[in-house]
């Protein structure tokens, strides 16, 4: 239910990445969500993963575009996170038509080191409010396994977020199609305020706030998963949200939908 987002390990100390890799297994999480884009996290997170492999499910990304790139990029992570395989190998911010047509040799080799061996499924991964739409269309062109992209009460109350988004969710549920959510305790933008969090966007802080979008990403109707914020502080919130979850029905979706109306969008991720 909660999957572990290595974005938190961005520039930790090694006892710190020990700790909070250790007390999320504690936890009960299995699913590591990892990407060389995510600062240090492959380095801290690499001698530590070998001895919990058999019971640990890794999804690592990649940002490339062509074929040779995206091989190299795929087999150095495999290197340095001492695995043979991945269980899940995707294509990272995609969050445009335009973009997905650009992917066309990465998705290529992706589905190749799949035929070979080194990753069991294939997936997308985007971040804008465009992100939903994109990966419908990926859907249409591409046999994947998986998608991961926003969703929170803020998202949920833009009507023409929602509606691409639940368009996306009702496709992933008729072919069976695993949905990670992202950016569930996202707040707002940090416009000018000082930095208090490693996240690019300023997260919810408080428990009350954090268990608010979890639980709401959980209770959206097809999601399966979602990643933990990418900060450390942030992550034994979210665990705990995850670990108490309680679904919300509808009314109370729509009021923590109501709560953050007013709150800007994080996105487009550019003007930040």
């Amino acid at each position: 239910m909660a999957v572990l987002g290595a974005a938190a390990f961005w520039n930790s100390e090694p006892a710190a990445a020990d700790a909070a890799f250790s007390a999320a297994l504690k936890a009960g999480v299995n699913h590591l969500d990892i990407a060389p884009q995510y600062g240090r996290a492959q380095e801290l997170l690499g001698p530590l993963i070998p001895p919990v492999r058999d019971r640990l499910f890794i999804g690592c990304k990649t940002l490339r575009h062509d074929a040779g790139g995206v091989r190299a990029q795929l087999e150095e992570s495999l290197e340095i996170l001492g695995c043979e395989s991945f269980d899940l190998y995707q294509m990272h911010a995609v969050t445009s038509v335009q973009e997905l047509n650009s992917r066309s040799g990465a998705a290529e080799a992706i589905f190749r080191a799949r035929d070979e061996g080194l990753c069991r499924w294939v997936g997308i991964t985007g971040h804008d409010l465009s992100a939903p739409a994109a990966h419908l269309e990926a859907l249409a062109r591409y046999d994947l396994d998986s998608v991961m992209f926003p969703v929170n009460p803020r998202l949920w109350a833009d009507g023409a977020y929602r509606r691409d988004a639940e368009a996306l969710l009702a496709e992933c549920a008729s072919r069976d199609i695993g949905v990670l959510a992202i950016k569930a305790a996202a707040a707002r933008p940090w416009g000018e305020r000082e930095h208090t969090a490693t996240t690019w966007y300023e997260p919810y802080d408080g428990a009350d706030e954090v268990e608010r979008g979890v639980r709401f990403a959980l209770s959206v109707p097809g999601v399966h998963a979602l990643c933990t914020p990418g900060d450390l502080g942030i992550l034994p919130l979210a665990l705990n949200a995850a670990g108490r979850f309680t679904p919300m029905d509808e009314t109370a979706r729509s009021a923590a939908m109501a709560q953050v109306a007013d709150e800007p969008h994080i996105f487009p991720m550019a003007r930040h």
